[in-house]
């Protein structure tokens, strides 16, 4: 299934909309995982644990969201935006990942 942030995909004729679609991903990061970032985020170094956490739930939401489109007999998903959050107190100790977009089939 064709994902794209675009509104319309370049060559190609939209036949059909079918609506908003979207996935959404709520992963708890693992406290020794959250105490090695912070020691990297200090010294300004990258953290490995949430970039791949980041990845897993925006996949996860992805996945949710083509899954939608897929029911509602779509072949692509167009518009597609994603949001990034933490939550729980504290500073957040989980992360969320929710994707959106429309639902469309294409020709083609």
């Amino acid at each position: 299934m064709l994902v794209v942030t675009t509104p319309n995909i370049e060559g190609k004729r939209i036949v059909r909309y079918f609506g908003l679609v979207s996935g959404e991903a709520i992963l708890g990061a693992n406290i020794f995982k959250d105490f090695f970032a912070g020691i990297r985020d200090i010294v300004g170094g990258r953290s490995a644990a949430y970039e791949k956490e980041l990845r897993k739930a925006k996949d996860i939401a992805i996945e949710e969201m083509k899954e939608q489109a897929r029911l509602m007999g779509g072949n692509a998903v167009v518009g597609v935006d994603l949001d990034y959050e933490t939550i729980g107190t504290g500073g957040g100790n989980m992360l969320m990942v929710s994707a959106s977009g429309t639902a469309v089939r294409y020709e083609e």
